[in-house]
């Protein structure tokens, strides 16, 4: 049957089931008697009343356990769930671009199958996606994620996480899994709240302000919540471990004690490397090198030769970062950027039902999120996207023409030198602008939420229908610097000129500019930028289902159905400096850019749209019930379901999930459940044209002349890193991504325990994850590894496209056995499905509660996740780097990434636990929470023998205390004092100083908090 035929299938069962029903409605008029107590659907089943859930793998975040992780924003919350792997979109993320994610953003990453595996939910029904894309960390295509921030933790009534494969019922997304937030409702009276908290030895502070709000009235309810939070700047120099770029202090006493790779200071620094259009002698000897290059230095560093400037020189070549010029590589860090920027955040929310008839019930949802951050980020600088020329014109260039246009003499031309009277132009082949001052960055983030709906029941079935629209859009402004009004600048034969040729501060090379242009020039260059994305979700669903179908031997048999259809948006309006409208022409060279924003390369609009049709039906089926008495089966339970959806772009899919529940006896429960999923592509991979990114890369083809040349003595001393520009296409003939899912486990509940000892319940469960097609990049950084292999034995990577080796590139290469190689000016790559992944692993789950005792009420809980396998099958490409580094046709120290083993890899541990508890007694409640994450492998830094750097494991415990006064003027309030990270401990150390895509950047944290009911 092909898919199209499958998903009319399900479409023709599904309106089988919606007529049968409305026949049974017009035969039926006497209703059964209504039931008093609510029922609950647990996320995994839409079959209310079922015990469909007993055969899945569900965790449910309660009240008292929310409060003990006191999580102040929807990623805090997320991150505290062990089956939640590395948070690569993260507010302490903050590129120095507008091409990823920043401001107020938390994803979601389940079971670390990448940020567009999971499903969110909210109150069951989907959530528009964050407009803006970033990078995975490990595939590199552009991912769209959840906004965890958007989700009002301040009405959590609970968090459910569905740890299994459920695309079958829910559809595309969830791959690994599907957390649904189940907001309050139905609430009466007033409770707000006030919370103040601080990050120790840092200027972090939060400001909370929390309301809820409810009210009852004859036939039905309104339920408001707002939450605002202000939380102040975490500036990189409030902690050792982020207060300079440069690492290796870090890591003294270690074996990567001194390791070059370490010092993460930026190599383009306003200490400017140039290219002047011919080679220059001053006194007969060259002031540069033969192919024109020179920098700027104090005179106080080796090999000065010319005076320029008050304690300033220059010296031919490129400077000698790894070596005597170390000290010229810039600090931004010392300069106090942003770790996590300021925020102010509101959140409300409504939600509000009401009863028409005694069987119809109209019900609704309003959300508003706003979120407005500001962050201090590194000034701009030279990258390969545009090519920078101060001209002969230039007031102070030190080869420039000896009389300018006017007739005025140059005064900054130096003296004795071999450059022609009409001087030189000189190519800014590496600069830092820093005297233009650190790029100032505000995030915008919004969204709005409106559902409306309508509910009941009619003989035995429930019915319910919904219209969704949701939006959301995020608008990113960052100070940059034009490259056309910068050409202007460089062209003056004036004072006003920009001047980069006067270095940065003497006293300390690597922080600061002592010596800046005038502030009109500056002023001239400077420019405000703007990205604007949106996205939107539209949809309509109409539901039906029953717990008793009809009945088995075993019992009723459960049914649900539905429809829906849904209409999803995305599109990213760029800067006009980036999008091609406004382009740089370099006006010596007479070349054109397609970006006028410095630093930043170059980025189309992108826009897309896709309509999606679903059909569903899921059946609960009790196969043996206690009452028939078969010996160690107690009892069975069938989960049957399946979905097909129908894209407007990628073409039809349907899948099918099976599940079940055995209960051996009373209090022990085997259960284990196969599905299959899909993911399609996201609108960007399908829609994009070629977009350029700027990553850091090596070029490991120079770190192999420079170990032959003995200048380093191993690849972890190479310094050969620089901004490697991606040409990334979008690919329409993209296909979703299949994966296959399967897991058992059991469930204890001893019931040989008295109850005198409480409650217990054990579960562990086994789940394997098998995926392929996976939407991915070779990746600029293979690229450069195979462009390293191949030029050893006389070839070249086509892809990788370098400019004509210069005198300087022939000079280094002299010696070693190898061509010189030009400078990389792109990297050509494609978004493709890739080869099949496997992940397994276990979780384990520990509950306790003992209630009514004379000493309390107790409540415990354990949780953990051990991920067993991580494995990628590399590609052909990838499969030829590794077996090339296994002969050691490579050097060891090459970072080769997308294929293997991803256990332990950067943010993927093998183990992680939470433990919480809430001991309460009378008017006092006390709760502890507790965090481990084991250790993990730094990919980044690697010895000589590719042995990486272990990032240690770590657990931080928090811990609250609350009493609630109970007479007179405070009655019924409440006096909340906590800490967070109780023991201080700093986020375990790595390469870049922390993981933030693991830990959160300050160590402990006191809170205090009032709430008052009424």
């Amino acid at each position: 049957m092909t898919k199209t035929r499958a998903l009319r299938a399900a479409m023709l069962a599904t309106s089988a089931l919606c007529a049968a029903w409305a026949s049974q409605a017009a035969a039926q008029q006497a209703a059964t008697p209504e039931s008093t107590v609510e029922e609950i659907v647990v996320v995994g089943s839409r079959i209310e009343g079922a015990k469909a859930t007993a055969a899945l793998p569900v965790t449910v975040v309660d009240s008292k356990q929310l409060e003990t992780v006191a999580a102040n924003s929807g990623d805090e919350l997320f991150r505290a769930i062990p089956q939640m792997g590395d948070v690569n979109y993260n507010s302490s993320y903050i590129p120095g671009s507008s091409n990823s994610a920043r401001g107020d953003i938390g994803s979601v990453n389940l079971r670390n199958l990448g940020s567009g595996n999971t499903l969110v939910l909210l109150n069951g029904r989907r959530v528009v996606t964050h407009p803006t894309s970033q990078a995975d960390g490990t595939s590199l295509v552009p991912t769209i994620t959840y906004n965890t921030n958007a989700i009002p933790t301040t009405g959590l009534q609970r968090l459910e996480v569905l740890r299994d494969g459920a695309a079958a019922i829910y559809g595309t997304d969830a791959v690994a899994g599907v957390v649904n937030t189940v907001l309050k409702d139905n609430f009466n009276g007033a409770d707000v709240s006030a919370q103040y908290g601080h990050a120790q030895g840092t200027h972090l502070k939060e400001y909370e302000f929390n309301g809820l709000f409810g009210k009852n009235f004859d036939r039905g309810n309104v339920t408001v919540f707002v939450n605002y939070d202000h939380r102040t700047e975490l500036n990189s120099l409030d902690q050792s471990y982020t207060a300079s770029a440069d690492k290796r202090p870090l890591f003294d006493g270690t074996s990567f004690a001194g390791a070059g790779s370490l010092d993460n200071r930026v190599t383009t620094t306003p200490w400017g490397s140039f290219t002047a259009s011919g080679a220059v002698r001053a006194n007969g000897v060259l002031i540069t090198s033969a192919a024109g290059a020179f920098h700027i230095q104090p005179t106080t560093n080796n090999g000065s030769q010319i005076a320029v400037g008050p304690g300033i020189s220059i010296q031919s070549g490129a400077p000698a970062t790894s070596g005597d010029d170390r000290n010229l590589r810039y600090d931004a860090a010392a300069t106090g950027t942003s770790i996590m920027p300021e925020l102010k955040r509101i959140n409300v929310f409504s939600t509000g039902h009401y009863d028409l008839t005694d069987t119809i019930t109209a019900f609704g949802e309003v959300g508003v999120y706003r979120a407005k951050t500001r962050a201090y980020q590194a000034p701009n600088n030279t990258t390969s996207a545009q090519v920078l020329t101060a001209p002969a014109s230039n007031y102070w260039n030190p080869f420039g023409a000896a009389t300018f246009a006017n007739g005025t003499a140059n005064p900054n031309r130096l003296a004795g030198t071999t450059a022609p009277a009409t001087g030189l132009s000189v190519n800014l082949t590496s600069y830092d602008f820093v005297d233009v001052g650190k790029q100032q960055v505000d995030v915008t983030n919004n969204e709005t939420r409106f559902l409306g709906g309508l509910r009941g029941k009619v003989a035995g079935w429930k019915w319910e229908s919904a219209l969704l629209y949701s939006r959301a859009s995020v608008k990113d402004v960052s100070d940059g610097i034009s490259a056309t009004a910068l050409a202007k600048q460089l062209a003056l034969s004036t004072p006003d000129a920009y001047n980069p040729f006067n270095g940065g501060t003497l006293a300390n090379p690597s922080v600061g500019d002592a010596t800046p242009s005038s502030q009109a020039a500056i002023n001239a260059i400077k420019i405000k930028t703007t990205r604007y994305s949106t996205s939107s979700l539209a949809s309509w669903d109409f539901r039906v289902s029953r717990p008793d179908l009809f009945h088995l031997p075993g019992g009723d048999v459960g049914v649900a159905a539905g429809v829906e259809w849904r209409r999803e948006t995305q599109h990213d309006d760029r800067d006009a400096h980036v999008d091609g409208t406004i382009t740089y022409t370099n006006p010596v060279t007479g070349l054109v850019y397609g970006s006028d924003l410095i630093g930043t390369s170059p980025s189309p609009d992108t826009k897309g749209s896709r309509k999606v049709s679903s059909a569903y039906v899921e059946f609960a089926i009790p196969v043996i019930s206690p009452e028939m008495g078969i010996p160690l089966v107690r009892n069975v339970e069938l989960q049957l379901a399946g979905r097909a959806e129908d894209y407007s772009d990628v073409g039809s899919v349907a899948k099918p999930k099976v599940a079940m529940a055995w209960d051996v006896v009373d209090g022990f429960r085997l259960r284990g459940s196969w599905a299959q999923g899909f993911k399609a592509p996201n609108l960007e991979q399908i829609n994009a044209s070629v977009i350029s990114r700027a990553n850091t890369r090596t070029d490991y083809i120079r770190c192999e002349a420079d170990l032959r040349a003995g200048r380093i003595t191993s690849f972890s001393n190479c310094t050969r890193s620089l901004s490697v520009t991606a040409q990334r296409a979008g690919n329409p003939d993209l296909k979703p991504e299949d994966s296959e899912t399967m897991g058992f486990g059991f469930v204890f509940e001893p019931k040989f325990i008295p109850s005198d000892y409480g409650n217990f319940t054990l579960t562990v469960d086994y789940w394997r994850v098998k995926q392929k097609g996976i939407v991915g990049l070779f990746g600029e950084g293979n690229a450069l590894i195979l462009d390293y292999l191949l030029r050893q034995s006389g070839s070249s990577n086509p892809n990788v496209v370098r400019a004509a080796p210069t005198a300087d590139d022939v000079a280094a290469f002299a010696g070693t056995g190898l061509a010189p190689v030009g400078t990389v000016q792109y990297v050509k790559d494609q978004y493709v499905n890739t080869l099949p992944q496997e992940a397994r692993g276990v979780d384990i789950g520990l509950m306790w509660r003992k209630h009514g005792t004379r000493f309390g009420d107790f409540d415990v809980s354990v949780n953990g996740a051990n991920l067993l396998k991580f494995y990628q099958q590399p590609s052909p490409q990838i499969a030829q780097l590794l077996a090339a580094r296994s002969a050691g046709q490579i050097n060891a120290g090459t970072n080769i990434t997308g294929g293997g083993s991803y256990i332990r890899y950067n943010g993927k541990p093998d183990w992680k636990w939470t433990a919480s508890a809430t001991w309460r007694l009378d008017h006092l409640t006390v709760g502890a929470f507790t965090q481990y994450i084991s250790d993990v492998n730094d990919t980044s830094l690697l010895d000589s023998a590719g042995t990486p750097w272990v990032v240690k494991s770590q657990a931080t415990v928090n811990i609250y205390g609350q009493y609630e006064f109970s007479q007179g003027w405070a009655q019924r309030t409440y006096l909340k004092l906590g800490v967070k990270n109780l023991f201080d401990k700093d986020p375990a150390l790595s390469s870049n100083g922390y993981m933030a895509s693991v830990y959160q950047p300050y160590g402990r944290y006191y809170y205090a908090s009032i709430r008052k009911t009424f």
